[in-house]
């Protein structure tokens, strides 16, 4: 017979956060007990007996949080939002459940996204498109992020990690390998298509390495230096132009892809987007995809609309991916097509790891133990 007794953890009253200190240009973070959260109403109608709360054990460090911490978007600062901690890539087990949770239960595997949640009602939330719902909550920014060991998360809009796809892999996969996911399937690339990754030995790159190999594209990796090559080729990269030792590497580039051109480009380094259209040479119907997002006002791409009309070439962007795409990015991983390429710290060098991260020198993607200090 079946124990349908439900598991009972003990929770704390505080627990351990990376708290950002002195937002802006000079911004640290510094390790502090903080309040355990308590499941409450946020920016959306009260919805306190339909949320859990989650205990992570990782969280990814994601180039998107050094945008908050800076405070370099046109957005308002975390701190006039009432948030000290950033982070949208966490991956624990549910704790505790309100009482009006229909499904999830403590015990149970689940992650923290970018968007913590939506209104669900508008046309945007029917349609595929909740990313961009005019109320979504945007975790790290508006409500405290996976900086912090204890979350709160809506049932309707939890991500549950499967068996198999450990936290330090399911971490990174709720922003950047599917929203490198979400971008590949939207380009529309066919099996044997050239996947172009400008900035590809960043986490991003080298999960859309994977990622772009596993869905039949022929991936072209572009960054510099032998362990980016290294890591590149490993991930699943066909071809590696180290650019500081490529006199031209459009030329490069239209030379490995059939004499023509990138099929698409999918742009993870943001110093790479006024050279990314050069990329696509005279390929008709080329496209290039955006997912790097550079500084407020910085790195445009100079399009000539009749290269646009002449070749029926495309700029598009993607922002994150919604519910459905991380669960098909988690079921990469579970199957085995999609691999580890992070680098694992303790807490206490959560701010010496996001410092590396903001000056670029970290290969892969960089994640946090929360049960190692």
């Amino acid at each position: 017979m079946a124990d349908n007794k439900e598991q009972v953890f003990d929770i704390p009253k505080t627990c351990k956060a990376g708290v950002v200190v002195n937002e802006g240009p000079d911004f640290h973070v510094e390790v502090r007990d903080v309040p355990v959260p308590e499941m409450s109403m946020h920016l959306l109608p009260p919805a306190e007996s339909n949320e859990v709360l989650i205990k992570l054990n990782a969280t990814g460090v994601c180039h998107s949080d050094l945008h908050f911490m800076l405070n370099d978007w046109a957005l308002p600062k975390m701190s006039e939002l009432g948030t000290q901690c950033a982070g949208h890539e966490g991956a624990g087990v549910i704790v505790k459940v309100g009482s009006n949770v229909k499904t999830l239960k403590p015990g149970m595997r689940a992650g923290l996204k970018p968007i913590q949640d939506t209104c669900g009602a508008c046309e945007l939330c029917r349609t595929g498109n909740e990313c961009y719902c005019a109320g979504a909550v945007l975790t790290g920014l508006t409500i405290n992020g996976s900086y912090q060991q204890y979350v709160v998360s809506p049932e309707r809009y939890t991500t549950i990690i499967p068996d198999g796809v450990s936290d330090f892999i399911a971490g990174p996969i709720m922003c950047s390998a599917s929203t490198v996911y979400t971008s590949i399937k939207e380009s529309g690339l066919q099996p044997g298509d050239w996947a172009v990754f400008p900035g590809a030995g960043g986490g991003v790159g080298m999960q859309g390495l994977q990622l772009a190999k596993a869905m039949g594209l022929r991936p072209v990796a572009i960054d510099t230096g032998a362990e980016k090559k290294k890591l590149c080729i490993e991930n699943g990269a066909e071809n590696f132009i180290d650019f500081k030792h490529t006199s031209n590497v459009a030329e490069e580039v239209v030379k490995i892809c059939d004499g023509v051109g990138a099929h698409a480009v999918f742009v993870t380094a943001v110093q790479s987007y006024p050279s990314s259209i050069t990329f696509l040479g005279g390929r008709v119907g080329g496209k290039i995809m955006c997912i790097g997002l550079p500084p407020a006002g910085k790195f445009h791409i100079d399009v000539d609309p009749n290269q646009m009309c002449f070749k029926k070439q495309s700029v598009q962007g993607t922002l994150v991916s919604g519910m459905g795409d991380v669960d098909k990015t988690l079921q990469f991983a579970q199957r085995g097509l999609l691999k580890p390429i992070c680098t694992v710290y303790p807490l206490s060098q959560f701010n010496e790891v996001v410092q590396k991260l903001r000056r670029g020198e970290i290969a892969g993607r960089a994640v946090i133990d929360f049960n190692s200090e």
